[in-house]
């Protein structure tokens, strides 16, 4: 894209959020929120307060219910099977399937025998 068509391109952007702005600028309720959020900082001003203070006076438990890493729902661990070739004595311990011996076991000796070998 040429600088002038990228020029044109972010000046008429420009205009559209002029105009998106000067709309929100005669909304009724954006004044009045504008209007509350100055009354409530000079009041906290006044009295010393910030807003975690007032958080904290009207709901205590609220800094309490921050996400921990612990709350989060996780996996419960695997369980650790062991399987035993009864032809060749050898012994697989895995968490999961992605184990070179057990896949191997299983292409030669098929998944449900090699299932069957489980015993733990």
């Amino acid at each position: 894209m040429s600088k002038l068509a990228e020029f044109r391109q972010l000046e008429k952007h420009l205009a559209e959020q002029l105009q998106a702005l000067e709309a929100l600028k005669g909304d009724a309720s954006l004044k009045k929120e504008i209007e509350f959020e100055t009354k409530l900082r000079d009041l906290l001003a006044k009295y010393g307060y910030s807003l975690k203070d007032v958080i904290n006076l009207l709901d205590p438990r609220a800094s309490r219910r921050a996400p921990t890493v612990e709350s989060r729902t996780s996996r419960k661990p695997r369980q650790l099977k062991i399987y035993k070739n009864p032809h060749t004595g050898e012994v697989v311990e895995t968490k999961g399937g992605n184990h070179k011996t057990l896949k191997d076991w299983k292409a030669e000796h098929g998944s449900t025998t090699v299932e069957s070998w489980l015993t733990k």
